[in-house]
């Protein structure tokens, strides 16, 4: 009798979530996640006081959104500041004297969309500016989620988001923590990077059928603990053919031709 092989076959199209506090809820219902997922709330008065009063510095952005647009930096400088409170809008920073006068500003900007307020994390730098990775992941063929690639984001100098389409350098994860950490435990936190991939993955999969493709925002801090910042299910996987590895974007694109992204 003739041996068949297990051949590859043709994927649904992929399913896109567009709402963030989604996201973050199916990551937290997974409870070895709940650490790596920063303290998250949907935007008000109250909760944005809330979290600033605790962490010192927040971000809110837009509950639907892409490319960083809309995400601001608020802060709270310690007592006796002169206008302690600030925010950062793209380049522009404006600072004031009252939590409520500044409430009133950004409220002007977000309007009536949903926003969500969530802990700021102090990212790591690379030659004085903030970065993170972003970390992608697919469905093969064969329906096995599997990381495919990993790739570093710097700010742009006098921007607070890190994303290539507002202004942000792409580079090898690798060079951005050279200063960090030495080449043999690179290669081991990068493999466990991919397999927060695969977790996080499996746990938006789980409570969103039909996902074939995410892209995970990390930020590191100085302890060199992984923060997820957000979760794209259809992220740029273009941004990858900047690595000098082009091996790494071509299974990116096999893979997605196979669920009719690309």
């Amino acid at each position: 009798m003739k041996k068949t092989s297990k051949k590859p076959f043709r994927l649904s199209r992929a399913r896109y979530v567009t709402s963030k506090i989604g996201k973050t809820k199916a990551i937290e219902a997974k409870p070895d996640l709940r650490k790596y997922v920063p303290k998250t709330k949907r935007m008000n008065q109250e909760t944005l006081r809330e979290m600033l009063n605790r962490y010192k510095m927040v971000y809110i952005k837009p509950n639907v959104g892409m490319f960083g647009n809309g995400v601001i930096r608020v802060e709270q400088a310690e007592e006796g500041a002169e206008k302690p409170y600030s925010y950062q809008s793209g380049v522009r920073l404006r600072q004031f004297k009252t939590f409520h006068e500044m409430y009133a500003a950004i409220s002007k900007v977000t309007k009536k969309r949903n926003y969500l307020v969530q802990k700021g994390i102090h990212l790591l730098k690379y030659k004085g500016n903030r970065f993170d990775l972003r970390v992608m992941v697919q469905q093969t063929p064969l329906r096995k989620w599997e990381t495919t690639g990993v790739i570093g984001r710097v700010a742009h100098p006098k921007k607070v988001v890190t994303n290539f389409h507002n202004g942000g350098t792409l580079k090898p994860v690798d060079t951005l923590l050279h200063k960090y950490l030495p080449a043999s435990k690179r290669k081991v936190y990068v493999k466990k990077l991919h397999t927060l991939g695969l977790q996080i993955a499996k746990a938006i999969n789980s409570r969103y059928k039909g996902v074939k493709e995410i892209g995970v925002d990390v930020a590191l801090d100085d302890k060199l603990h992984p923060w997820i910042l957000e979760v794209n299910t259809s992220p740029d996987p273009y941004i990858f053919r900047r690595l000098s590895d082009k091996r790494i974007f071509a299974k990116m694109r096999r893979y997605a031709k196979a669920y009719d992204r690309l």
